[in-house]
């Protein structure tokens, strides 16, 4: 009997209206159901114009057992954004893209700093994935060998700051478990082949939908962006570092991240990504869970 709510990004309105939409309300300062609790998948800052509401609902939500509330990419990147280097600079550089990437919060805590840094310390406490009989879920990508890793390094499924630390070493098991973990699957592109992103960054490595066998499809078919000429060739999976991918076989798993267009809908009925782009006038998605071992299009509701 579990919500699973997709990426926010400060749309503090849509999640109020997705809520009551689902049957919660406001109950001593938390929205509650009767029967069912919400499970958030991450990202719940930058962007969108309600940011520090946005943080309020869903803490509130977390500390009255009404919800759980997973790390997302933004989360992470806040805090490596104002963890200093101890040869100065800051874990995640103040370059202008990061500093855009970041705006609208910092500007929403403007001359708040004291609170700003206590919700950076309530992202520490957020597990970065988790896992019932029933299903698993995490912000981008569950690759088993990274979670199993992830599992074995961290402390309750939770980033220390030597952690996040650590976590920035390029190259290390740890930054790539947590980089795919969090940002998910990438491959590179065929060769002279590019994409601009979302932030107007000029890419040549893709991401993929890493439920997909990728020794039994495409360029075109495995990447999760609609990007123009790639390919329609299948992949040379000798250039692949990890060529595991997640089976038809396993329990459902939940996931934000990926920008998705148009209505909410299942890539398989055991994979639901739950952001459809609310911070770029999408919807704003849940899925409603009720232990199904084959998911459905129609448990999903959005607003």
């Amino acid at each position: 009997m579990i919500d699973f709510i997709g990426d926010i990004h400060g749309h503090a309105d849509k999640l109020e209206a997705l809520l009551a939409k689902l049957g919660y309300s406001l109950k001593n300062g938390s929205y509650a159901h009767p029967e069912r609790m919400v499970f958030f998948v991450g990202d719940y800052i930058d962007r969108g114009p309600k940011i520090k509401e946005t943080l309020s609902i869903v803490r509130n939500m977390v500390e009255n057992e009404n919800a759980i509330a997973l790390m997302g990419n933004h989360e992470y990147n806040a805090l490596c954004f104002q963890f200093q280097e101890s040869e100065g600079g800051h874990l995640r550089k103040h370059n202008i893209q990061n500093i855009i990437q970041h705006y609208e919060t910092l500007k929403q805590f403007q001359n708040m700093q004291e609170a700003y840094e206590e919700h950076l310390d309530w992202f520490k406490t957020l597990p970065l994935f988790y896992e019932t009989e029933n299903f698993r879920a995490v912000h981008a990508c569950w690759n088993e060998k990274n979670i199993q890793y992830l599992h074995s390094v961290l402390v309750n499924d939770r980033l220390t700051d030597e952690l996040i630390y650590q976590s920035v070493k390029k190259g290390t098991h740890l930054n790539k478990a947590l980089e795919e973990s969090l940002k998910g699957k990438e491959i590179k592109m065929p060769e002279g082949k590019f994409f601009v992103d979302k932030d107007g960054a000029k890419r040549t490595e893709m991401r993929i939908k890493w439920w997909e066998d990728p020794a039994k499809t495409t360029y075109k078919n495995i990447s999760i962006e609609p990007i123009e000429h790639l390919p329609n060739e299948l992949i040379d999976i000798s250039l692949l570092k990890d060529p595991d991918y997640y089976m038809e076989d396993l329990k459902p798993v939940f996931f934000g991240h990926y920008w998705l267009k148009g209505n909410p809908t299942l890539y398989r009925n055991n994979i639901c990504c739950l952001d459809y782009s609310v911070a770029k006038h999408g919807h704003l998605a849940a899925y409603r869970f009720n232990g199904e071992t084959q998911l459905n299009d129609k448990q999903f509701l959005y607003v």
